[in-house]
């Protein structure tokens, strides 16, 4: 059976057919979970779980599928992880306006890890794949010391899967200085890593 195009999934979603908005949805969800964990910043990451965000975030493309013209997997993507990103956003300023302090830690269930751990290793080299819980806290605590910059373009090209002229556009850069942007992204962010495994 040949694998159904987005387009063919969101036209049969709007429909509302419910095995097409979870095909849509299963399609996207690793990189958006993956996304979704090493965007929020630690101080909401132990006050919210990233999980729910997820789902926050999939509620809401369901409720707004019908304001959206599908134009291509990668403009689809874009419309999904900007959504996430600013459902984060809007978590954080509630969180800072009503200065909740919730001191509960989120623990990954099992197949979470595992999904994560697969979307994160592309980050990486192929011999740091085999990763458990405590390789993705590295991940994350490494991710969390990285500039903003490194944070977006690396998240944008290894977890919502966007080519480097999607990028620059995303960020307001050419295309050489994703590139390079990228290049020096990787290099810190397995630099850090190196040093928080090592300590």
């Amino acid at each position: 059976m040949s694998r159904e195009s987005d387009s063919e999934l969101l036209d049969a979603a709007r429909s509302r057919d419910p095995a097409a908005v979870d095909a849509l949805l299963r399609r996207h969800l690793p990189g958006l979970r993956a996304f979704v964990r090493l965007r929020v910043p630690p101080a909401l990451r132990v006050k919210e779980s990233c999980s729910d965000l997820v789902q926050s975030v999939c509620k809401d493309l369901l409720q707004h599928m019908d304001d959206f013209e599908y134009q291509g997997e990668a403009p689809f993507r874009g419309w999904l992880f900007t959504a996430a990103l600013n459902k984060i956003r809007e978590h954080e300023r509630y969180f800072a306006r009503e200065k909740r302090d919730q001191k509960r830690e989120v623990r990954l269930a099992d197949a979470e890890a595992r999904t994560l751990a697969d979307c994160y290793s592309s980050c990486l080299s192929p011999s740091r794949e085999a990763m458990v819980h405590e390789r993705i806290a590295l991940i994350e605590a490494a991710f969390d010391r990285l500039p903003e910059d490194y944070r977006e373009v690396l998240t944008l090209k290894r977890c919502a899967g966007m080519n480097h002229a999607e990028i620059a556009r995303h960020m307001g850069r050419s295309e050489g200085a994703v590139r390079t942007l990228l290049s020096r992204a990787l290099t810190r962010l397995s630099g850090v890593f190196m040093d928080l495994e090592e300590a």
